[in-house]
């Protein structure tokens, strides 16, 4: 460990990518490293090349500024999916002394795995953070690999953390809903950048667009928002609405969608803009009237919560987790699982103006709480706590059990 004068002031973040394309977890963790450095924290992370398919053109081995964090990348071996980087693991076993506290984020991934492993073996305390992978959903898709992982590393990784590091109170809830014997819960949020709470309504260039941010995956429920939207199209009070849907993905899917919009009664009225970021992103949210993320499964939802500091009403689907605290603070609606329970809540949405500001008004005020002086604050709080000598942490060789009575998690 380090010496008496950096105890409790250095983490190591541990990620399988920081790509773009990877969405709100890569953000995530460079605006946790930025933030936690302006409270005197040495944060860096540690992670791969990987970009989808592709690499990111970075040097390797070496620690470089990525972001305004210090970052060093290592070679993607094998494996789109599960990020397979032994360089990445020997540097974690040579290494991870150099940290008080490592913050691993994922947990069916190698780097995460990896981390673990060199954590245990070196008694340096760390936190998972399972980025909604523990989630029922989730642990229902390819259920087989995560059978497999978790019978042997994926199952060692949760014994041995400090804590688990939960985006919502939701998120911990399904969790131990599909777990039993997981380490001690801790709630921090995703943070949000100062920039979000400057963009402001547009006022009287405000249109009536229903505008939806993420990436164009099937788990974010898009086609299912573009079902709901045609179902609703031709209502008087939504004949002049438009849906952006803004984001990209594999194209085979985006084609998907393109065809699925240009099927119904909203055709001509959807608008796909491809990946917006920076200046862009934020005239496009102060343009709209209403935010949705329709997702599947969400852990947190970024593009959301950046809404919601924008001062722009949300529509969440239930499988957003952030829906549970937006329906507490009367910041937006939510909606069910299906097509239709969408459909019923946009066409309330989109019917009443004075609503959307009222709730979009709550939406920021809410949003205060995501700000990132305020998450890193929380964070360095966990981090002490797991990095104290007095701090009970769970052995390895505990417990973690399903609560499945079927074997489709695989956890038992």
């Amino acid at each position: 460990m380090p010496g008496d004068d950096a105890v409790r002031r250095t983490v190591l973040h541990v990620i399988p990518s920081v790509a773009p394309r990877d969405g709100g977890p890569s953000a995530a963790v460079l605006g946790m490293g930025r933030a936690l450095r302006t409270l005197g924290w040495d944060a860096q992370i540690a992670t791969t090349d990987a970009d989808g398919r592709t690499r990111l053109p970075v040097d390797l081995g070496r620690t470089v500024d990525h972001h305004g964090v210090p970052t060093i990348f290592f070679a993607r071996a094998l494996g789109v999916g599960f990020k397979w980087s032994p360089a990445l693991a020997q540097w974690l076993r040579q290494h991870v002394t150099d940290y008080d506290v490592v913050h691993v984020h994922a947990v069916f991934s190698h780097s995460s795995m990896a981390a673990g492993r060199a954590c245990q073996a070196a008694a340096v305390p760390y936190l998972v953070r399972p980025l909604g992978t523990l989630d029922p959903w989730s642990l229902g898709r390819k259920a087989w690999r995560k059978r497999l992982l978790m019978a042997g590393a994926g199952r060692r990784l949760l014994r041995g953390a400090a804590a688990m590091h939960y985006t919502t109170d939701e998120e911990g809830r399904l969790a131990e809903t599909a777990l039993r014997g997981l380490p001690r819960p801790i709630v921090v949020p995703n943070g949000v950048d100062d920039e979000w709470f400057q963009v402001g309504p547009a006022g009287a260039n405000v249109t009536p667009r229903l505008l939806s941010m993420s990436r164009l995956d099937p788990k974010k429920g898009i086609d299912r928002l573009i079902a709901a939207f045609h179902s609703i199209a031709d209502e008087p009070h939504a004949r002049a609405w438009r849906l952006t849907i803004a984001g990209d993905g594999e194209p085979s899917y985006v084609s998907t969608l393109r065809a699925l919009a240009r099927d119904g009664a909203g055709r001509g009225r959807i608008d796909f803009p491809g990946w917006v970021h920076g200046r862009d992103k934020r005239a496009l949210l102060a343009a709209s009237a209403l935010f949705v993320l329709a997702s599947r499964q969400e852990n947190f939802g970024i593009a959301a919560a950046e809404a919601l500091a924008a001062g722009l009403p949300v529509v969440l689907s239930a499988g957003v987790n952030l829906a549970h605290d937006v329906r507490a603070a009367g910041a937006g609606w939510t909606a069910g699982e299906t097509t239709e329970a969408l459909a019923d809540v946009l066409s309330l949405a989109m019917r009443g103006g004075e609503e959307r500001r009222r709730r979009g008004a709550r939406g920021r005020r809410m949003a205060e709480a995501f700000r990132w002086p305020a998450v890193a604050a929380a964070l360095v709080d966990a981090y002490v706590t797991a990095a104290s000598p007095d701090t009970p942490t769970r052995s390895a060789a505990g417990v973690v059990q399903s609560h499945a009575e079927t074997p489709a998690h695989g956890l038992s």
